[in-house]
């Protein structure tokens, strides 16, 4: 049983060797006769005014490149093409069966089939690969590719966009009439593709079009693949998206920072340029186009809110800074903004809550303190009767008082001048007091209304951040 085996093997490869051996030389016998009278240079027809159909087909297996800014596509493609030759044709019986053989395509006559739109100095056209050649004149060629083709990007929704890439393939020199050009399928082959890490494949149709252009009569076929791109956002939203909106959201603090802090101004700069430096970013990527792109336009939003930002509070740091010099509030600036607004937006003096308003009540009982004081020599007319009553309450206070009741009238007269005196001493530094109070309680209401539209405009510019933010990630 071992032997038969053996000797079954043996066999069977001293035949195949035998049979390779005739059809090497069977090969190359059909090759000599078949390439002895050809040539390359004419279109492969026995009547010229035949045409000739070359079916195409285009395997897409890479996306190398997409360059936005200079809007040139790099693809690595799998061209094939097939066409029949009237001139190397064959009977298989005459050749021991031989049905085909591969031969170098720079021999064979091959279709000027070329790149309409290619966007690079060098030759785009497939490698010179070997053909298959079919007993019946059936010629296939298969051809890798790298191309690069101009591609009109639009970038008004980045980095949520979808592209359209055409990628058009026509013969160079001859027209319809000589040579014409099918689809071997209605689209471009995907199942080798090669999944790229920024953009999303949705399909490439394919689409037939005959051109008449103004130069000649005859139409010119062609086939167009359209590449449908969607872009990867996931990149873009981590690191250009998500920091601007974080930094955005800096921007309405700089109106909740005290204004005697001195950073209110800094903050907004410092936000402004982290704002510039990402649209500069930006800028390097996207083409020099009139499509402002989606993020562009947040990045220049979200800057004029910096900006207005900025300058309001330059300007509510000059309410905050009056002093005594300046006017007192109006009437309505203090119904509208310190007693309706002050509430509505829970600002309060420093001791003060919406429940229990102790501010006022010290000043009630400062006012009350200073009631007291004695009020001897009031403005307006005087008479004698005025001043024997003054003079009669001045001596009942010193005896109240001063505990001087049974001194002489000199002494008591004495004591009365004195604590005259006194009296208009005390009145003076009360009316001091009163006075530094009032430029006081000045600035104060100036200060509390520069804080109440601090507080009006750092919740305006939250909202409006926020806005902007929610509308752009629904474009996601």
């Amino acid at each position: 049983m071992y032997w038969s085996h053996s000797c079954f093997a043996l066999c069977w490869i001293v035949w195949a060797a035998l049979r390779l051996r005739a059809e090497g030389k069977y090969a190359q016998k059909l090759f000599n006769d078949l390439f002895e009278d050809y040539s390359n240079a004419l279109r492969p027809v026995e009547d010229t005014d035949k045409v000739l159909n070359v079916t195409l087909q285009i395997t897409l297996s890479q996306i190398k490149d997409m360059d936005e800014r200079n809007q040139i596509l790099t693809a690595y493609l799998w061209i094939r093409q097939i066409w029949y030759d009237a001139y190397l044709k064959w009977d298989r019986d005459q050749y021991d069966g031989l049905d085909s053989i591969r031969i170098p395509s720079d021999l064979v006559w091959r279709p000027d089939i070329v790149l309409y739109n290619k966007a690079d100095d060098e030759s785009s056209e497939p490698v010179n690969t070997n053909v298959v050649l079919r007993y019946d004149g059936l010629i296939t060629w298969d051809a890798p590719a790298i191309t690069k083709s101009s591609c009109v990007v639009d970038v008004s929704y980045f980095p949520f966009d979808d592209q359209q890439c055409n990628l058009t393939f026509g013969s160079w020199t001859y027209n319809g009439n000589q040579v014409d050009i099918f689809n071997a399928l209605d689209s471009g082959d995907l199942s080798d593709f090669i999944e790229d890490v920024e953009w999303e494949i949705h399909g490439m149709p394919a689409v037939k079009n005959v051109i008449t252009y103004g130069c000649c009569s005859e139409p010119y076929p062609d086939i167009t693949f359209t590449l449908i791109l969607k872009r990867k956002s996931s990149f873009y939203i981590v690191n250009l998206l998500i920091p601007c909106v974080l930094i955005s959201f800096l921007a309405p603090l700089s109106f909740y920072l005290p204004a005697a802090s001195g950073e209110k101004v800094s903050l907004g700069v410092t936000v402004l340029l982290a704002m510039t430096v990402f649209q500069l970013m930006v800028a390097e990527i996207m083409p020099p186009s009139e499509n402002v792109p989606l993020i562009g336009k947040y990045y220049i939003a979200t800057m004029a809110l910096i900006t207005a930002s900025t300058a309001l509070t330059i300007m509510v740091m000059n309410i905050h800074f009056c002093g005594a010099e300046a006017k007192p509030v109006p009437q309505w600036a203090r119904i509208v903004i310190l007693k309706y607004m002050s509430k509505i937006l829970l600002v309060y003096d420093v001791g003060e809550s919406c429940t229990n308003p102790c501010h006022s009540k010290e000043r009630g009982h400062q006012r009350k303190d200073y009631g007291k004081l004695p009020e001897l020599y009031q403005k307006g007319p005087r008479n004698r009767n005025n001043g024997i009553a003054q003079k009669k309450e001045t001596n009942k206070l010193l005896n109240n008082d001063l505990g001087i009741q049974g001194e002489n009238p000199k002494e008591a007269d004495n004591y009365c001048a004195r604590y005259t005196a006194l009296t208009r001493n005390i009145e003076y530094i009360a009316k001091c007091l009163k006075d530094h109070r009032s430029n006081n309680a000045k600035g104060i209401e100036w200060k509390k209304v520069a804080k109440v539209i601090d507080r009006f405009f750092m919740w305006i510019f939250f909202i409006m951040v926020f806005a902007m933010s929610i509308l752009i990630m629904a474009k996601a």
